[in-house]
Formats: structure tokens, sequence, C-alpha cells
């Protein structure tokens, strides 16, 4: 009995049967109302069981386009067969897109050599030409000495002799094409690799007969002679004097036709009674099937003492 405490004290032993202050468990939903697997991970069916008694179910047939390759060493009578063997054995597939990618990187290979070969022509042989052109200029300068000679009077004229193969011999101007040259003695490949050549036996300048020149179909040298009009001025440059041609005709021969350069163009056997100039070069541009010809005839000479003739000034 405890005697701090006044009043009955109240009997606390717990009705089994008394459930109203127990939480009320909520009923499990349905499967409409909530997926059994939305708060975890979807778990993929479980295969159908296909009667067999091995649990291990026949592999799917190969797709088109692919094969089944043994992974398996397989022994034959010269010993055990590489399991890659299946894998590296040449297809006619696999030869045929080897022989595509060979040649694509042959034919790419071939347009960058044509592609570096055009530049050159283009850009580079120019560069050349005009190096040596400078090389030449000067050899010609030192060959023909002061042109100031006053022993000698510019009426009187003076016996012209050409120079060895390979060297200057006068200088090529065409100013209706705004180009210049310094032209050599001879007409070799060598010769006129970098400049236009003087044929040998053709005349000299301002003399009676043809003086005749060839030069490459490139853009540092004949590349626009196809250009030229009649009554288009030519003018080449001696040691005392201008010689002044002007064009008269212009036309395309086949190679053979070498009487173009004959001291009466057209009849080798002619005797001479003109003064004439005629340049040669290839026909088409980038060809040489055929020549384009250029023929000028003599107007008139004037002495370098008086200053360029009136068509180099413009």
């Amino acid at each position: 009995m405890d005697h701090g405490r006044s009043g009955p004290v109240p009997d606390r032993t717990a009705d089994p049967a008394a459930t109203a202050l127990l939480p009320v468990v909520p009923a499990r939903p349905t499967s409409s109302a909530l997926d059994s697997t939305a708060l975890m991970g979807a778990v993929p069916p479980a295969p159908e069981h296909t009667g067999s008694d091995d649990p291990v179910a026949p592999p799917a047939p190969p797709r088109r386009g692919e094969r089944v390759v043994q992974l398996r060493p397989e022994q034959t009578g010269e010993g055990y067969k590489s399991v890659y063997s299946e894998l590296t054995r040449p297809t006619f597939g696999s030869r045929l897109r080897a022989g595509v990618r060979v040649s694509g990187e042959v034919l790419i290979t071939f347009g960058l050599v044509v592609l570096l070969f055009a530049g050159y022509e283009i850009w580079g042989k120019s560069a050349l030409v005009d190096a040596h052109q400078s090389k030449l200029n000067q050899q010609l300068a030192q060959a023909w000495g002061p042109t100031g000679d006053p022993t000698v009077s510019p009426s009187t004229p003076t016996k012209q002799v050409a120079p060895a193969e390979g060297k200057p011999i006068a200088g090529l101007y065409i100013p209706s094409l705004d180009k210049n040259w310094v032209v050599v003695e001879g007409v070799t490949q060598e010769d006129i690799r970098y400049a236009p050549g003087h044929y040998p036996k053709s005349a000299l300048p301002g003399e009676v007969g043809n003086f005749s020149v060839a030069g490459h179909r490139n853009r540092a040298t004949f590349w626009r002679l196809d250009e030229l009009k009649v009554g288009d001025a030519i003018l080449l440059e001696g040691k005392q004097d201008w010689y002044v041609y002007k064009v008269y005709r212009s036309r395309i021969v086949r190679p053979d036709q070498v009487e173009v350069v004959a001291p009466v163009p057209g009849e080798p056997k002619a005797k001479a009674t003109r003064k004439l100039l005629t340049l040669t070069t290839c026909n088409p541009k980038f060809d040489n099937y055929q020549r384009l010809i250029v023929h000028a005839e003599f107007d008139r000479a004037q002495p370098k003492s008086e200053g360029p003739p009136p068509e180099l000034r413009g």
C-alpha cells in the first residue's frame, strides 16, 4: 500500500481482446493499382520451358551476313587447327574489299602527283625560267659590252656573228603580251629549257631571210602566243639596234612541216628577199601533236642610242 498517494490504484492488466488502439494494416494493393516491380529494377521473364531435359537452350540460327566460327581448336591430320583460322581465312568479299581499298589509295596518290605536276608547270617552272632569264640577261650584257662605242657610228652596219650553242643571242619583246625573253642559240631540249631558241641556220636579227625562234608552250614562255593578232609588234634587241617586226599571219601545222622556218616560209628552195621573223611552239596547250606558227615581217630598225621604240613605251 502506497502511503504517499491517496485514492484507489487503477488496474493496468491488458485485455487480450482489446484491438481498438492497434494501427490498422492496409490491404495489399492489387496488380491493377500498383505493379509489383514498381519499386525495383525490371526483372526479365523466365524463359519458357522447352520440354527438353537439357537445361541449355540451343543456339539461335545465324542471321544473314553472319558466320558461325568455331572457337575451339580442331584436331586435323596435320595437327591442331587454330581457333582463329576461320576469322583470318580470306573470302571473295574480303579480297574484293581489299582490292577496292588499294585501288582507291593508288588513284588518290596518282591524283596528288598530277596536282603537284600541274602546280610545278604553272608556278614552279615559271620561277626557274625567270631565274635563268636573269642570268642570261647578265651574260648578254657582258657579251655586248658598252653600247656607246664612239668608234662605231649608229648608221654603220656591223656584221653579226651567231654565238656558240646555248649562249644568248638577242632580246625578244612582245608588248601586246607584256612578255620579253633572252633568246639563246640552238633549239635542242637543253637549249630551250629556260629560254626561246634560235634555229642555227636561220637569219640573224634584221637580216634578209627568216629569223626563226622555237619555244616551249608553258606559262613562262610561249603560252599566250595564240593571242597575237595581225599588226601586233614583235621586237628584237641587238647590240646596236632595235628591230621592229609586225605580225602578218598565224597558222597551225603538223610537226613535220619544217618549211615554216625556211628563208621563204613554205618554199624551202626559194631565194629570200624579205626580212621575216617566225615564232614556233607546241599546239594545243598541254600537248604537242601540232605546231603553232606566227610569222612577222620587218618594219624598221632603230638605233639603241635613240632610246627604246615607242612600242615598248606603251
